[in-house]
């Protein structure tokens, strides 16, 4: 069986975007300091092996329809050579890339975590965007989250973790791994009975 997995980068002050995301600034402005753990050349080893996993791990990702509309001029192609399923409101058929094929889920996160399963062949189903990873989790539906905090301010953006309501969810960090550029933190999702 498939687990439910957010891979993000957050700032330390809980923004994974900058303010004023965009098409013209996907990640908002200044939010591309976010990704320097993945963009610096030569990378670091530790991000390196980071990076590598979660490619090996994921076998479909689902992202919301922000996350697509600013993100696919970008990318040029998936944001992972899979599957990918964007949940949105509007239909429209399937669209097809060099190295996937984004297909448009009306029918809820639900549904489209069920049609990403049913493609992942038992590996991760990767989750993109903050609206997604905020019903995921407090759907009680995120395994786990895979959190870089990267060591920059934002002061202002789109926050990880809001939306929530005042239930707790508890977590439990299953790993801490560090470079000069990044923090790599793992955390299984502990449902409420």
């Amino acid at each position: 069986m498939s687990k439910v997995v957010l891979h993000v980068t957050m700032s330390l002050d809980g923004f994974m975007a900058g303010p004023d995301v965009g098409v013209e600034h996907p990640m908002g402005r200044g939010g591309l300091r976010l990704h320097d753990w993945i963009l610096k050349s030569p990378a670091d080893e530790v991000d390196s092996a980071v990076g590598e996993e979660v490619a090996a791990a994921t076998g479909a990702v689902v992202l919301g329809r922000r996350t697509y509309d600013v993100g696919v001029g970008v990318w040029q192609d998936t944001p992972f050579p899979l599957p990918c399923f964007v949940l949105t409101h509007r239909a429209r058929t399937p669209q097809e890339m060099r190295s996937g094929t984004f297909t448009f889920a009306t029918d809820g996160l639900e549904d489209a975590l069920r049609r990403a399963e049913a493609v992942a062949d038992g590996k991760d189903i990767a989750l993109m965007g903050a609206d997604v990873a905020q019903q995921a989790l407090g759907a009680g539906l995120l395994d786990e989250i895979n959190l870089q905090l990267a060591p920059v301010l934002l002061g202002d953006g789109r926050r990880l973790f809001e939306h929530l309501g005042t239930d707790g969810i508890e977590l439990e960090r299953t790993r801490l791994l560090a470079s000069p550029h990044v923090t790599h933190l793992r955390f299984r999702v502990h449902r409420a009975s």
